[in-house]
């Protein structure tokens, strides 16, 4: 039995702490290792290391903070697989699946390796007379990443290289349902040369997560997880005096009009309602069908539903398990819920037959159709293989109801009218649009984050947000004398 430690000061240790967790193959149901789950000793230990690390990383130059990022880019391109085979040993999803968190999680490397740009100030000559003034980005010094179980590699991977490369130094809490992805990423990280402490890992649950809220040493916190999670640690975060962005949780809508291609609607609405088991915070979960072109899209969606194979993710499935037992059957209790409400079970996943172990926590794609907003399959996220269709009468009445969810997180329309797109992009309140486009989340040089309860904090991840939240500015006036300035004058200084 595997025990998994925490990384700290450029290497794997154990804490002080006795309290473990067990880590599972969501394929089998079978236990593989058991984690530390660290106290706030634990933490305070990581961070110490961290504010010690932070003071000479803050003061390496941009060259050499820039060659780290392209030798860590280089190691996790050459083993993409290896990650990705861990991803799918803890976490469930897909071997193929799995390879494209990698990518995404590269992407964010890569922007990060051009830091020297995004971190470019602004110069002003003679804003007074021979007085010249200039802006700088300086880094925080110590910040917390917490990240879900849903994507072990491209959660830590958005922010991390983007802290580091602003001099940051960074701990990371990642999931204790799968944590072994992220002590392998702060291996490689000290294997690019990044020096010990610049990122320390420490493994744990709430205990964990509270403590480095609390820690007077952490200056900033990224987190990503549910709307309940997400909220309180800005509310913590925030009374300590911290900097915060707390992704939330999402319901994320898919329009549909009557001009639209329907079959490639239908095969978007499959990729984004049950890719990675429905466990992510972008998948589409309702899909909202302007009449008349519902029937014919439910049956669409249906047949293309009866071609996918559930089962383990390392035997070429379309969809693996979810997570963890509990999970699977909070997500098949919605499922009976919808059931109860009146919602119209096209494609029950509960009588899916799995290609994989019968001790696997297996549930099939489901489909409901005439799905009301008063039923809890619509109102709550279920993070899981369950889409819903709404059907409404007009372009109007699906814009009121997507406003008027209380998550802000993505939306897609599919159209074939450039003004109906248009005007979706301009009228609906949320953070991440797609026009026939499903999951729209956006490419590293861009933001990602969500409106209303999808987000607490000013500041999206990644992108110009991201050096903007893991950097402060400074602006420097600046005056220096040659031989004909002299004197003294107590007079307020002028603007001549």
């Amino acid at each position: 039995m595997t025990l998994i430690g925490h990384f700290v000061d450029g290497k794997r240790i154990s804490g002080s702490s006795a309290r473990r967790g067990d880590v599972f193959d969501p394929a089998t149901g079978r236990r593989t290792g058991q984690v530390e789950l660290a106290c706030a000793a634990d933490v305070a230990a990581a961070v110490e290391s961290a504010e010690r690390a932070a003071r000479g990383w803050r003061d390496a130059s941009l060259a050499r903070r820039t060659a780290v990022l392209f030798a860590f880019r280089e190691l996790v391109a050459a083993r993409r697989d290896r990650l990705a085979e861990v991803i799918t040993a803890e976490h469930g999803k897909v071997l193929a699946d799995a390879a494209g968190e990698v990518q995404r999680g590269l992407e964010v490397i890569e922007y990060a390796c051009g830091i020297a740009s995004a971190l470019r100030g602004g110069f002003s000559e003679n804003v007074s007379t021979e007085v010249d003034s200039y802006s700088i980005r300086q880094p925080l010094g110590v910040v917390a990443v917490i990240s879900p179980f849903n994507f072990p590699v491209m959660v830590p991977l958005w922010f991390v290289p983007v802290a580091v490369a602003c001099g940051n130094a960074v701990v990371l809490k990642p999931s204790e349902k799968d944590p072994s992805a992220a002590l392998l990423l702060a291996e490689w990280f000290a294997e690019a040369g990044l020096p010990d402490g610049v990122l320390n890992v420490v493994n744990g649950d709430a205990e964990a997560v509270d403590a480095l809220l609390d820690h007077p040493g952490v200056k900033a916190v990224s987190f990503v997880g549910s709307t309940p999670v997400a909220r309180h640690v800005h509310r913590r975060a925030a009374l300590a005096g911290k900097r915060v962005q707390a992704l939330g949780g999402a319901k994320n809508h898919m329009v549909v009009l009557p001009d639209a291609d329907l079959d490639l609607a239908a095969d978007a609405a499959v990729n984004a309602g049950f890719g990675s088991a429905g466990e992510r915070c972008m998948a589409v979960s309702a899909l909202v069908a302007v009449e008349p072109v519902a029937d014919a899209l439910v049956a669409r969606i249906a047949v293309r539903m009866a071609g996918l194979r559930t089962g383990d993710g390392r035997r070429g499935c379309d969809m693996g398990p979810l997570v963890t037992a509990a999970h699977a059957e909070r997500v098949r209790g919605y499922v009976e819920a919808g059931v109860a409400a009146g919602a119209v079970a096209v494609v029950d996943g509960r009588d899916v037959t799995p290609d994989g172990e019968p001790g696997g926590y297996w549930l099939g794609p489901t489909l409901f159709d005439h799905v009301t907003p008063d039923m809890s399959i619509y109102t709550d996220e279920i993070f899981g293989p369950v889409l819903s269709v709404l059907r409404v009468g007009s372009y109007d009445e699906a814009v009121e109801l997507v406003n008027a969810n209380p998550y802000g997180n993505g939306t897609a329309i599919f159209t074939n009218d450039g003004g109906a797109a248009r005007r979706y992009q301009h009228e609906v309140e949320v953070g991440m649009v797609g026009i026939n486009v499903p999951i729209p989340v956006p490419m590293a040089y861009y933001s990602f984050g969500g409106w209303k309860a999808s987000l607490f904090g000013d500041l999206h991840a990644h992108g110009e947000d991201g050096v903007r939240f893991f950097t402060r500015g400074k602006v420097v006036t600046s005056r220096w004398l040659d031989p004909r300035h002299g004197g003294v004058n107590l007079g307020f200084p002028t603007q001549t």
